[in-house]
């Protein structure tokens, strides 16, 4: 009779090992799955003209707070909006020469005793009755100032973009856990980009 070798027993994997095998696998199931994708926030219109030595931003999006978002509101959790533009100059020799980048945070909160909502940015506040006012303030931009038209050189081709998103680090931490697995809590839109020539 051949002689054989005994085998070796298979380590008996701990929990603690389990566990981090089960961690690693669920973070990367979060990561890719496809809920976790952002609600699209549809941009109309966007542009740039130079009014009195500055340049204006004019845009313009189809903005609706989904039904999860709604009732955190009222249930007292303040939402965080950020309206972010980019304007850059191309260069064939170097990196993008970035001309002007700013970002417009709007804080909307609701306040169950008046029943109203209540929209703050930078020192600006605003009261409104009802979350349509609200949306159609948040989804529209009129004569903001972006850039100094000083700044820009006559003729030259500029690459502007805008978006405006839900800004999900400024959530409670259990929600920011939430916004990884639910569209519900990531609601963006793309990244608007056009050509403008001062």
């Amino acid at each position: 009779m051949p002689f054989r070798f005994p085998t070796p027993a298979l380590p008996c994997p701990s929990r603690r090992s389990v566990f981090f095998v089960a961690l690693v696998w669920a973070t990367c199931w979060l990561a890719f799955a496809a809920p976790a994708r952002a609600d699209t926030i549809p941009v109309k219109t966007a542009e740039l003209r130079i009014e009195e030595g500055e340049v204006l931003l004019n845009a313009e999006f189809e903005f609706s707070l989904n039904p999860t978002l709604e009732e955190a509101l009222e249930k007292g959790i303040p939402l965080y909006f950020v309206l972010e533009f980019e304007l850059k100059r191309g260069r064939w020799y170097w990196l993008d020469e970035k001309v002007a980048q700013t970002a417009l945070v709007y804080r909307v909160s609701y306040n169950a005793l008046t029943r109203q909502y209540r929209v703050a940015s930078g020192l600006l506040t605003q009261m409104f009755n009802s979350l349509e006012e609200v949306e159609r303030f948040i989804g529209r931009v009129t004569s903001r100032p972006v850039a100094s038209a000083d700044a820009l050189t006559k003729g030259a081709k500029y690459d502007a973009a805008v978006r405006l998103r839900l800004d999900v680090n400024q959530l409670p931490k259990p929600f920011q856990v939430d916004a990884l697995a639910s569209r519900d809590w990531t609601l963006a839109s793309d990244w608007q980009r056009w050509s403008f020539t001062p």
